[in-house]
């Protein structure tokens, strides 16, 4: 006697159907077939940044190109009827760009960064360019490859570059021009959004709009805050995009994306927050000073603290801890940081030291410390802290040039520069614009009912804990968490691929496709010197 049984299982994040037929004991499973439901996956483009474009340890290389989410993603639509996906691959997996057949001249187009070996149990992290490795760029800037491509994610691109003509145009180098676009544009005068629609897509993926508030961030709040200037034309490099200009580019992009039909997947940003750029750097990173050193400063700081509230202001600075003698005790120190937001109290500084150190002394310590504070990580008042950017570790306690000791120790006695230092005011800056960003992201994606996917709430759980899989938890941390690659911002090619799931099934959900899944741990946490 047969017995015939239908029913539906969740696997592995992906729907299976089993028909089980049971006769003598045998039961066969059949996999639901793989089907685009009402999407069409035939002709493919996605669009964004450097994420979108495969970047990863501060550079662009074959490897991450293969491995980023466009790719992944074009993977499993060739199984749903999707067609040829083609990449502007780099020449290799050194990274880094030439220009003329001369290293281009900045450092962010260097080779990749690589760990070679460690020092003192930490890793020591070199671009592929320095010894022992001497390894150049082979890329060249002004090679155009032959396109179409599928891939038009380009490192660096804000949302109105990809409106922009003539950003792929050598001539509009640097302001205006960016160089990855250059050497897979169809030509000097084309714009990104052209390029893609050229190619008649029927899906797209769009994740854009992080550099519109990530350039600020990387330079510790160097650029301009343009809320509220809505020309384009006039912003640096390091500025916070309008909030109304970000949403007035990403409809225009939607709406020609969609124009024919097309279906699609976009993406939210996540706050700069939830990097390891600015959490791997705790805010007390000075260790306890000697009793000497920790005397001085806290009668110099004490004493400038107690103008400063004679006069109606807050204090600024801490005690500091000396160091104890004993090993088997941590003593930490907030760093000294320089913020622009407060008022200038230079002169106050001068009056009140004057009489006892002399007015030449008392007027150089007042240009020193007239906006200088101790750095803050109350985590009973989150909107308080203070972000310290990756790179100023390397900085802590070393001398400032042409400043007289004992005032010329950096973060210690002389305050870190803006370029260091994100501060709660700048971070908070930030934090309003990304939140403005995402609300347009996600009511233009669901007025078009199109898939979105939460990435801001993905890599905060990641920052908050991690995210459990194949029993591995990824989080946030600094190399040995796994999210984030060696320049602290570029997921790693394993993360990227728990982020590809998401989008999938995104789609699944929106599309009644029935896409795949992978397997994250299938893919690599870093990326070897040597890589074929």
């Amino acid at each position: 006697m047969i017995k015939n049984f239908k029913w539906l299982l969740l696997v592995s994040l992906t729907f299976v159907a089993c028909n089980s037929d049971i006769d003598e004991g045998v039961i066969v499973e059949q996999e639901v077939p793989i089907v685009p439901g009402s999407a069409d996956f035939s002709k493919f483009v996605a669009l964004g940044n450097s994420l979108t474009a495969g970047f990863s340890d501060n550079a662009l290389f074959i490897a991450g190109q293969t491995n980023a989410y466009p790719k992944l993603m074009a993977d499993q639509f060739a199984l749903a009827g999707g067609g040829e996906f083609k990449i502007p691959f780099m020449n290799d997996n050194t990274g880094g760009l030439l220009i003329g057949g001369s290293l281009y001249p900045n450092n962010g187009f260097l080779p990749r960064l690589v760990i070679d070996g460690f020092v003192n149990g930490s890793p020591n992290i070199k671009s592929l360019i320095q010894a022992p490795f001497n390894k150049l760029p082979t890329t060249e800037t002004l090679n155009v490859v032959a396109g179409p491509f599928n891939n038009l994610g380009v490192p660096g691109a804000k949302s109105f570059h990809l409106l922009a003509s003539g950003y792929g145009n050598p001539a509009n180098l640097p302001a205006a021009a960016n160089p990855y676009f250059i050497r897979m544009a169809s030509s000097p005068t084309t714009s990104i959004i052209a390029d893609a629609l050229a190619q008649s897509p029927t899906f797209f993926s769009l994740w854009i709009g992080n550099n519109d508030v990530l350039g600020y961030a990387l330079s510790g709040g160097t650029g301009v805050n343009q809320t509220g200037n809505v020309n384009p034309a006039t912003y640096g490099g390091n500025d916070i995009s309008d909030p109304g200009v970000f949403a007035s580019v990403y409809e225009t992009l939607i709406n020609a994306l969609t124009a024919n039909g097309a279906k699609g997947v976009v993406a939210n940003l996540p706050n700069v927050t939830s990097l390891p750029y600015f959490t791997t750097v705790p805010t007390n990173a000075v260790p306890g000073l000697p009793p000497a050193n920790a005397a001085q400063l806290n009668q110099l700081f004490g004493g400038i603290n107690q103008a400063l509230t004679a006069s109606g202001l807050p204090t600024r600075f801490s005690l500091l801890t000396a160091d104890d003698g004993n090993a088997a005790t941590v003593e930490r120190n907030p760093l000294l940081i320089r913020d622009e937001s407060l008022t200038n109290t230079a002169a106050l500084i001068t009056a009140v030291l004057t009489p006892s150190l002399g007015a030449p002394t008392a007027t150089f310590l007042g240009s020193i410390y007239g906006q200088a504070r101790h750095a803050v990580n109350d985590r009973a008042m989150p909107s308080t802290r203070d972000f310290i950017v990756l790179p100023a570790r390397s900085i802590i306690g070393t001398a400032q040039p042409s400043i007289p000791a004992p005032f010329n120790a950096i973060g210690v006695s002389f305050p870190m520069q803006d370029s260091a230092a994100l501060t709660a005011t700048e971070a908070l800056e930030i934090i309003t614009a990304t939140a403005a960003f995402n609300t347009s992201i996600k009511t233009i994606a669901e007025a078009k009912g199109l898939a979105f996917v939460d990435v801001n709430a993905i890599l905060r759980q990641v920052a908050s804990g991690g995210v459990r899989f194949n029993n591995f938890t990824m989080s946030s941390s600094f190399i040995t968490g796994g999210a984030f690659g060696l320049d602290g911002v570029h997921v790693t090619a394993r993360a990227n691929s728990y982020i590809v799931n998401q989008f999938l099934m995104a789609i699944n959900t929106t599309y009644g496709s029935t896409l795949r899944m992978y397997k994250p741990g299938d893919f690599p946490l870093i990326y070897p010197p040597s890589l074929q």
